[in-house]
């Protein structure tokens, strides 16, 4: 009899067991659902991060001029054309005194390059608009990629520098190759640059700042990393593209003869997902 009622014991325990654990699968079933979907949703949430710039280099007629800097949109098949006109709006009702674009334009195939182009043509700033090329632009079609850029108004950066003049007043900007698949020429943007002039660097990969010979940049702006893309709340992301991991995920860094700032891009690679990594368009005030 006391068997009896012990194996009924052992069956309600083992039965009791099994919905405890069957609860807590739904609840993380559930769990992982709703951060999957709101994963989804935060990819295409964009920001807009105001940084100001603050430096006595900076000449009295770019004092409160706006520069917006954007890379890795990567338009494909997770970042739609649609998404692509609402960007340029976007950019455009900021009214941006300068526009830089930091690479990677498109993902996977070369097929999106040219409808990419031909609304950021649309772009508007006064003073124009600078890009350089990515590793994803270099593996669709980095020929296609120029001569897109260049018909349609962009200046590219790639080795290659502009004096940027309001009146007597210039900035230099400039930029090099991307890390991966080009090569890396500073002398074409700092040549001609005096400690006393204001100059900007646009560098696809952050990495290029520790291998950086001059001391004539106060500005690197640079992407790649999407800030990670999954983080832990902002504070950590378990994988970075980059040598010097968490150093250049993502933000704004101060060294002793430059700053550098990172975004988080605008769009994703697979899986597109973002986790406390919005996608951001960065608003710099020179002060």
């Amino acid at each position: 009899m006391l068997s009896c009622v012990r194996a009924k014991q052992i069956i309600m325990t083992q039965k009791k067991i099994k919905n405890i654990w069957l609860r807590l699968l739904l609840k993380l079933s559930i769990v992982g659902v709703l951060l999957l979907v709101y994963s989804h949703l935060e990819s295409r949430w964009l920001k807009t991060t105001h940084v100001e710039i603050s430096k006595s280099d900076i000449p009295d007629a770019f004092i409160g001029k706006k520069i917006i800097f954007i890379s890795d949109i990567h338009h494909g098949p997770y970042f739609s054309i649609r998404r692509v006109e609402k960007l340029v709006k976007r950019i455009n009702k900021l009214k941006p005194d300068i526009i830089l674009l930091g690479g990677d334009y498109v993902h996977r195939e070369a097929e999106y390059i040219t409808p990419l182009f031909d609304e950021f043509v649309k772009l508007k700033a006064t003073y124009g608009v600078y890009g350089v090329l990515g590793n994803h632009d270099h593996w669709e079609d980095a020929t296609l990629t120029r001569k897109l850029m260049q018909r349609n108004g962009i200046q590219i950066c790639d080795n290659m520098s502009y004096w940027v003049s309001i009146g007597n007043d210039s900035i230099k900007i400039g930029g090099v190759g991307d890390l991966w698949e080009d090569k890396q020429n500073l002398s074409k943007t700092t040549s001609d640059v005096k400690p006393s002039d204001y100059c900007i660097l646009i560098s696809h990969s952050p990495d290029y700042i520790e291998t950086m010979s001059s001391d004539c940049v106060d500005l690197v702006v640079a992407g790649h990393t999407h800030g990670g893309q999954v983080s832990l709340f902002g504070l950590w992301a378990p994988i970075v593209p980059s040598k010097y991991g968490q150093k250049y995920r993502y933000g704004l860094k101060t060294f002793d003869h430059t700053q550098a700032y990172i975004t988080s891009g605008v769009g994703t690679i697979t899986p597109p997902l973002r986790f406390f990594c919005r996608p951001e368009i960065v608003v710099f005030e020179l002060k």
